[in-house]
């Protein structure tokens, strides 16, 4: 069985469903505006990522350490 046909109208189906609701609408919402706390938040978000990132990168050094520091 030829897998082309069936991954070209999954294709064809997913573009027709993100295409067709966004067609439909009657008027473009207006921008809302930011007040800075949007901003603010998102970069609270990004830094608590980069610490859990930071967390799980360090703690197998930690833990495979010979020193016991606790």
């Amino acid at each position: 069985m030829a897998r082309a046909p069936f991954a070209l109208a999954f294709a064809a189906a997913l573009v027709f469903a993100v295409a067709m609701p966004a067609a439909a609408t009657q008027a473009p919402a207006p921008a809302p505006t930011s007040d800075g706390t949007s901003i603010d938040q998102g970069i609270a978000y990004l830094l608590m990522i980069v610490a859990l990132v930071l967390t799980y990168l360090i703690h197998p050094l930690d833990a495979s350490s010979p020193y016991k520091l606790f």
